[in-house]
């Protein structure tokens, strides 16, 4: 079958970790996607986290499905080679401070000179404009100014922090997205464009209707832990093998069969049971309810009981419960790559799946410049020059 995006070349010269997440999703489904790096100051994603023999492991999965080049566009040498790719390209991921392209001659009005059709998508901390646009920027900071920190933690404690890249996923997916729709555009007027991603706002996207709320009813949303102002019971409970479960009750008939479940249909004659605010403003009472009945059962025993009663429930998994769960089994969420320094790397597999035209991942994260001859040498550059701009240090 053929991959969506087979015949598309995306130019990924983007580090840490948005941009080039978005370029490994497109790669995902055949985009043949070229990851351009320093050639002294690899992408750091390399060096980030557990590494296994001196080999950074979250590379191999920000880098899937990538051939891997070195280029220092900073020189003007290099920068002419990127322009060479860029005349055959059909979309280029940056993520430098603003600016930055456009001072090495690379900007979009420099690009689309080369090349008209071509998809740039822009992503930084705070976009292209505007009083923060020079700032560096990192999802950290995007979840603290979205509104994510703020809603996040328990009502007395600090504003949270998600301990993994939460606002740079997002903007990956929202970039991928973006990339599509201009792709498609350009389909329709055979011109391509700019797509400007601040990090700051796709994460704010997920977040909710907080800026209708605060607009309408000058309504700020509160931390409020694991429970939910809009619905309970909603919390994790400790079962009596000390493992964790989530009870989630956003609909009134689950509420309902969960509070018969737990002993307690005494509650559900209640006239403030009837809604999910209702049940919200004595979250204290309920909590104490399923808290009880759980602490009572092993993980097996709630998990058992939930179902057959068509209540909802799940288990808080770390990743070992991840990798035995038969449910991730069968979709197939976890896929063994192969890989020329570790052999087989298990990572997750693309994140949904198509009838006719399903993406895969071919292969891990490739070490830095390896494919740099071979693209180069497509290019038309020669053993001579290739020699000379190695030894300048270019490439």
């Amino acid at each position: 079958m053929t991959a969506p995006l087979a015949g598309v070349t995306v130019l990924d010269v983007a580090t840490l970790f948005a941009g080039p997440l978005a370029a490994a999703f497109l790669g995902d489904f055949g985009a043949d996607v070229i990851k351009v790096e320093h050639p002294s100051r690899p992408d750091p994603s390399r060096g980030h986290g557990p590494a296994k023999d001196g080999v950074g492991l979250w590379w191999k999965v920000l880098g899937r499905n990538k051939r891997t080049i070195t280029c220092d566009l900073a020189d003007p040498r290099g920068a002419d080679l990127l322009r060479r790719l860029v005349a055959d390209a059909d979309v280029l991921v940056e993520n430098f401070r603003p600016g930055t392209l456009e001072r090495w001659g690379l900007g979009p009005a420099e690009l689309h000179a080369v090349n008209p059709r071509l998809v740039v998508a822009r992503i930084s901390g705070f976009g292209q404009v505007g009083p923060y646009a020079r700032r560096p920027g990192f999802g950290t900071l995007a979840e603290a100014m979205s509104g994510f920190a703020a809603a996040t933690g328990e009502p007395e404690g600090p504003p949270t922090l998600p301990p993994f890249g939460l606002a740079d996923s997002v903007t990956a997916l929202a970039a991928a997205y973006a990339v599509m729709l201009a792709l498609r555009s350009r389909d329709l007027t055979g011109a391509g464009q700019v797509v400007d991603l601040a990090i700051i706002e796709p994460i704010m996207a997920v977040l909710g209707p907080q800026i209708t709320w605060y607009d309408q009813l000058g309504y700020v949303q509160p931390r409020l832990g694991n429970r939910s102002n809009n619905n309970a019971p909603r919390n994790t409970y400790r079962c009596a093998d000390g493992r964790w479960v989530a009870v989630s009750s956003s609909a009134q008939s689950i509420a309902e069969r969960l509070l018969r479940l737990v002993g307690r249909p005494d509650l559900v004659d209640e006239p403030w049971f009837a809604t999910g605010t209702g049940r919200a403003e004595h979250a204290d009472e309920l909590d104490a309810a399923v808290g009880a009945w759980v602490a009572r059962h092993d993980w097996d025993e709630v998990v058992a009981a939930f179902e057959e009663a068509q209540a909802a429930v799940a288990p808080v998994y770390d990743v070992r419960d991840i990798l035995a769960d038969p449910q991730y089994a069968a979709l197939g969420t976890a896929v063994a790559v192969p890989d020329e320094d570790l052999g087989t790397v298990r990572m997750q597999n693309v994140p949904f799946r198509m009838s006719a035209s399903p993406g895969a991942i071919r292969h891990a994260g490739r070490r830095h410049g390896q494919d740099t001859d071979d693209v180069l040498r497509a290019l038309g550059v020669g053993d001579a020059e290739l020699a000379a701009l190695r030894e300048a240090g270019v490439i």
